[in-house]
């Protein structure tokens, strides 16, 4: 009786007895395989030779990409320290929500930002960060928890930013104290670029700037 194999057994076979063609070398130097480099023939070890040769060039890539995103990260946080340390460096509690939305705008090339406070201490209530804000609004920024990034939907936020009309993609940042259930402002971030601010992008940098920017204004609470 003759035993039918198919190439799964082989396979199976060949993987349970890596030592397999150091016992049969023969049968090694006789195998034969086409490429996908000129569609030529070549011996097992050429074709090893070809994937591996694949396979470091694949990671290589993969190193390469790595080390784009590591210095792009790198990049950000010397920003995030540069726009950390004005706040730090503003004088006059007043001022500091200017300073903190002009730097903003020049550290990060952000074409659209603004920001409402509420809450406020009676010194700082006509200030125009304390423009009356509705209950929707912010009932809305108590319920993020996260910065959001997303199109322009007509947010009343996005009604907040000169040139608002102009405006594609936003990225909403609640403003607390701690971990406080209610927040007691909204900074708002916006672009003409749809693609600027969408709702898969990564969101560590904006957490950041959403907390540091809570520290600072929490000054101007009542």
């Amino acid at each position: 009786m003759t035993l039918s194999l198919d190439s799964t057994t082989v396979a199976a076979f060949l993987a349970q007895h890596p030592t397999f063609f150091q016992d049969y070398p023969e049968l090694l130097a006789s195998i034969r395989l086409d490429t996908p480099l000129g569609g030529r023939t070549v011996s097992l070890q050429e074709r090893q030779m070809e994937v591996l040769r694949e396979k470091i060039k694949l990671h290589e890539l993969r190193l390469a990409e790595l080390m784009r995103m590591g210095q792009e990260n790198d990049a950000i946080s010397d920003k995030m320290q540069h726009w950390t340390r004005s706040l730090l460096l503003a004088r006059n509690d007043v001022d500091l929500p200017h300073i903190l939305i002009s730097e903003l705008q020049a550290t990060f090339g952000v074409p659209h930002a603004t920001l409402r406070l509420w809450g406020v201490a009676e010194t700082f209530s006509h200030g125009w960060f304390a423009a009356p804000v509705s209950a929707d609004a912010r009932i809305f920024c108590d319920s993020l928890h996260a910065p959001f990034c997303g199109q322009n939907n007509d947010f009343e936020a996005a009604s907040w930013l000169e040139e608002s009309a102009a405006v594609k993609s936003l990225a909403m940042l609640p403003l607390r104290v701690g971990a406080a259930p209610a927040a007691f402002g909204l900074l708002v971030l916006g672009s003409a670029d749809p693609g600027r601010f969408t709702a898969d992008m990564g969101a560590e940098f904006l957490t950041r700037i959403s907390e540091a920017s809570s520290a600072a204004l929490t000054c101007l609470l009542a």
